[in-house]
């Protein structure tokens, strides 16, 4: 795997202060927010200096019960060849379901939601991943994901999914290790023993990131610093094999240049501890985070082993069995319905959970329209947020959050929402120049013209 180095995740926020800071080997970009034919000047001159750039998608939804949407690939390829990217990268998780499949409503999460850890859900993205990887011009590494709630009924752990899905597919692996800290507090699972299960010979590079806890239960926000207990996951990694690269996330709250500079110089640091550990003799199992218990060592070949083997081999194509979608669909669909739309927790599901888990995607909604119509808030003042989280209860996400800022004005439009006229008249005029395949005309002069072409 090419050697990466120390890099940051490249947002517009921070675009001059990256092209600044020094030690930046590499960037990682989320794919969906750049255009191949008009890449953003800040990332072309980082290009030009030789730093590589590598898209990062958040919108395939390869743990899915549907196949790969074709369009959706062919953007993702467009953007890898773009960006003369040496690999592109995605994550083990679902972000819609619904529809034709499991003839229901067609949801979006509009966030990445966990997989079961399945055989149905391991077959099926074993098949997704392969029909992903004929489609892309470069080698795909796949993502854990954080998460906040389990699944019940599991086959099998986090390790055993992922080292299976390597040695299925040949699928490099984007291990984060922040991920892997959300899921020791929210589900209990020991970030040592993942790391002791997964195939780290497929390693890709590496995420960290920053997050808050809250009532027992960690948000994995980017936006807060490196805690401690991440920073020591990633040395435990470290000490059983060097990282190609390394990279900060961070999507909000974004900190000066000082303070990034900082928390790169403690990843640098936490890398550099573990590579000194693993220049030594190598332990039988990493030692875990405060709170955590080791597992104890077995006998045999590791499962990196025989990852790396089954790549080399070219790995195996196999297809999902019969049923094996829909099943999968029908308890994806089920659970993001209880999660967006207000039906019914499924049965074996922590209600508690997914109630954080559905407040927390309305709160992402909000947040996400904000940013994308920041005219919505200037309009709606204060009550904003209050009547988008009041929308959203019921109201799932069912395209992007552009077409979620839309349909929120709708709505709002057709309950007589701003109380205020000037407001209402002002909310209407901003739908109505969107709304339509075109934009409004404005001003008497761009009226009379089209009266006139009407003629």
């Amino acid at each position: 795997m090419r050697r990466l180095g120390t890099g940051i995740g490249w947002r517009p926020e921070i675009a001059d202060a990256v092209e600044r800071m020094p030690g930046i080997d590499w960037v990682e970009v989320v794919a969906e927010n750049i255009c191949p034919g008009h890449l953003p000047e800040p990332l072309l001159r980082l290009r030009e200096r030789g730093v590589t750039v590598i898209p990062h998608g958040v919108s395939l939804g390869l743990g899915g019960a549907d196949r790969p949407d074709r369009d959706r690939l062919t953007a993702l390829a467009e953007r890898a060849e773009a960006l003369g990217a040496p690999l592109v990268t995605e994550h083990v998780a679902f972000v819609r379901a619904g529809g034709a499949l499991t003839a229901s409503p067609h949801l979006e999460a509009g966030h990445l939601l966990p997989v079961p850890r399945t055989r149905d859900a391991l077959d099926v993205l074993c098949e997704n991943v392969r029909i992903a990887q004929e489609a892309l011009p470069v080698p795909l590494a796949l993502e854990n994901i954080a998460a906040l709630f389990s699944w019940p009924g599991e086959e099998l752990t986090e390790g055993q999914f992922l080292a299976e899905l390597v040695e299925r597919t040949g699928v490099r692996l984007l291990v984060d290790v922040a991920n892997l800290h959300t899921n020791h507090v929210n589900r209990g699972e020991d970030p040592a023993e993942a790391l002791a299960a997964l195939p780290l010979d497929a390693l890709a590079y590496v995420h960290v990131a920053g997050g808050f806890e809250r009532d027992g239960v960690w948000h994995d926000s980017h936006a807060h610093p490196v805690p401690r207990p991440v920073l020591d996951i990633l040395t435990c990694l470290a000490a059983r094999v060097t990282p190609p690269g390394v990279l900060l996330e961070r999507d909000d709250d974004f900190p000066g240049p000082a303070e990034l500079e900082r928390e790169l110089e403690a990843i640098r640091g936490a890398v550099a501890t573990g590579r000194a550990d693993l220049a030594g003799p190598p332990p039988t199992t990493p030692p875990a985070p405060a709170g955590t218990t080791a597992p104890p060592s077995s006998a045999g070949p590791s499962p990196a082993a025989g990852a790396t083997a089954g790549a080399e081999a070219g790995a195996v194509a196999v297809l999902a069995p019969a049923g094996a979608r829909q099943r999968l669909g029908v308890g994806q669909a089920a659970v993001l319905s209880a999660l967006v739309a207000g039906t019914p927790v499924p049965e074996g599901f922590d209600r508690v959970r997914l109630g954080v888990q559905a407040r927390a995607l309305a709160a992402k909604r909000a947040g996400v329209v904000a940013k994308v119509a920041p005219e919505l808030p200037v309009i709606l003042g204060e009550g904003y947020r209050e009547a988008f989280l009041t929308y959203a209860r019921v109201r799932p996400m069912t395209g992007g959050y552009r077409r979620d800022a839309l349909d929120f004005a709708g709505h709002l439009l057709k309950v007589g929402r701003p109380a205020d006229p000037r407001a209402r008249r002002e909310l209407r005029r901003w739908w109505l120049d969107r709304a339509g395949p075109a934009p409004r005309p404005r001003g008497l002069a761009a009226r009379a013209r089209v009266l006139l072409r009407r003629g």
